[in-house]
């Protein structure tokens, strides 16, 4: 049996790398072929991926889509999670996720197996992804309220001179694990005002916390 390993990591190259030592060993220990790797630094929340677009394009019938954990696939709305799940479905690829147990049976080609436990994962599968994006709109308004909080104490949150609308772009990127250069080019600013936005967003944290 052939796999494809999707992997949404942030920018930091030994996160990727973590997760394809790890979904490598997986695929060894389950007799599994690697025929493609793909790693994306994008977010989440957003169907249209440019490395998850490719996954799917370039996959044949009966191949497994193999992840680390359902939100390095989706932190999807509920809309567009069926969207991607109708995709992978179209496409009959295998889902498989590392961290969720039940998905593993899926590789094998027990029909009644399959056909029973296939109802259990798309149950296990909607509730960890629509779990998945209730922790990120969680952790978007975490930060919100950090920077309420600052203001409020009197704490330096923005200069005068800044653009409000460039950073809220930059906070929004940020949210979305993006690197500072990208970041930077996404929002049309420099890769120092990227991190002072950074720093600003933890102090706003620790005063939340």
């Amino acid at each position: 049996m052939n796999a494809r390993i999707y992997m949404r990591a942030s920018t930091k190259e030994q996160d990727a790398y973590r997760a394809e030592q790890e979904l490598t060993a997986f695929c060894k220990s389950k007799d599994i072929t690697i025929v493609g790797k793909y790693v994306e630094n994008y977010t989440g929340t957003s169907l249209k991926r440019p490395k998850l677009g490719m996954l799917l394009t370039e996959s044949n019938a009966d191949e497994v889509l193999l992840v680390e954990s359902v939100d390095r696939l989706s932190r999807l709305s509920l809309e567009e999670w069926y969207q991607l799940k109708a995709i992978i479905n179209k496409k009959g690829l295998r889902l498989i996720v590392a961290d969720l147990p039940t998905t593993h049976t899926l590789i094998s080609d027990d029909d009644l197996t399959s056909n029973i436990l296939k109802i259990v994962n798309n149950m296990l599968l909607d509730l960890m992804a629509t779990m998945a994006r209730q922790d990120n709109d969680k952790r978007r308004e975490r930060i919100k309220q950090g920077l309420a909080n600052a203001k409020a104490q009197g704490k330096q949150v923005g200069g005068r001179s800044k653009n409000y609308a460039i950073r809220e772009k930059v906070t929004r990127y940020i949210e979305k694990n993006l690197g500072a250069e990208e970041i930077a080019k996404l929002a049309d600013c420099s890769v120092a005002t990227v991190y002072r936005v950074k720093k600003e967003i933890q102090s706003a944290k620790q005063v939340c916390a």
